[in-house]
């Protein structure tokens, strides 16, 4: 299975959303700092994920919630902060 993830920071106000195959290795990488993009903005607490049989479906997924109405759909259908 492949992962999309949504992982909020504790500490700021801060969402990420990535894709993997390995959640729980994965979110230990971005809380220890490993992830270039993320390690300003520890710790996380993962948020939400969705979970697809197919690598191409997860990653066309990952960037369609990284757009403004994918931001939308997280933040008021899968997150619910709105």
């Amino acid at each position: 299975m492949w992962y999309v993830y949504i992982i909020e920071s504790q500490d700021k106000d801060w969402t990420y959303v990535g894709v993997t195959d390995e959640l729980k290795s994965r979110l230990q990488k971005h809380n220890r700092g490993e992830v270039q993009s993320t390690k300003h903005y520890r710790p996380f607490l993962l948020a939400a994920y969705v979970a697809v049989r197919d690598k191409k479906k997860a990653v066309a997924l990952e960037k369609y919630f990284k757009t403004g109405s994918g931001r939308a759909i997280l933040e008021k259908r899968i997150l619910g902060s709105v």
